[in-house]
């Protein structure tokens, strides 16, 4: 069976989750979490993508990413997975696989939905009850986009730089959204986009995904759309 295509655009984010395989631990030390962040720091650069949240769990890691030209992330991604596979089979003394397959993506909106990603992603560890706070855990950008700590990682979307008029703002703002947890709905949604590879966003955001891909990024209807609706919807082919 073929693999199902990436909804990848240029210029739109994509929250991206790539799984240890088995859900098995692919961090074993400091040592790890740092090689790992180099290898993104050096995977971004050269493929011109923009991180702008990302959080080191365990056995997975969480990134918001926009690419700048098309594959950005699929080549960032590789790139980033190969080198930091050959550090731990040759740090650990093991072989075979580390990920569980391909990564995971979804766009994500802009407006109303890119923020709530970026609470969404650093609050990770507090989910998974490693820690009370985001800012107890070491390894995630929340130190970045709160207080401003160097990371050469980062590079902060205009939806962050529009939360205040200079960066000592932006910062206090962005730690005012995490006085709320993310509701159960759209942890649903997140998850469900990211599951699934669909959108994150909302119903005109999708429908102008499908227009500029010339296909469906959503579920169908039950049932089989009839002719007119499918030629409404995506051209003919």
């Amino acid at each position: 069976m073929a693999r199902k295509r990436r909804i990848a655009l240029a210029g739109v984010p994509q929250h991206v989750i790539q799984r240890g395989n088995n859900r098995q631990a692919c961090f074993y030390s400091e040592m790890d979490y740092r090689f790992y962040l180099d290898s993104l720091k050096k995977a971004a650069d050269k493929f011109n993508c923009a991180v702008h949240a990302y959080v080191l769990m365990t056995n997975h890691v969480h990134l918001l990413v926009t690419e700048q030209a098309q594959y950005g992330i699929s080549q960032m991604m590789q790139s980033v997975g190969r080198r930091y596979v050959r550090y731990i089979n040759n740090t650990c003394q093991r072989t075979g696989t580390l990920w569980e397959g391909r990564y995971k993506s979804s766009l994500v909106q802009d407006e109303h939905y890119l923020l709530t990603c970026y609470r969404y992603i650093e609050l990770n560890p507090v989910r998974a009850m490693m820690v009370e706070a985001p800012g107890d855990y070491k390894w995630s950008s929340y130190h970045f986009n709160a207080y401003g700590r160097c990371d050469e990682i980062i590079s902060p979307h205009k939806q962050y730089q529009a939360l205040g008029k200079d960066k000592e703002q932006c910062r206090h703002q962005y730690r005012e959204l995490f006085r709320y947890h993310v509701d159960d709905d759209l942890l649903h949604d997140i998850r469900d986009s990211l599951n699934h590879g669909w959108p994150l966003g909302n119903e005109r955001f999708k429908e102008e995904i499908e227009h500029t891909l010339q296909r469906r990024v959503r579920p169908g209807k039950s049932g089989r759309p009839r002719a007119e609706e499918r030629e409404k919807s995506y051209g003919v082919y």
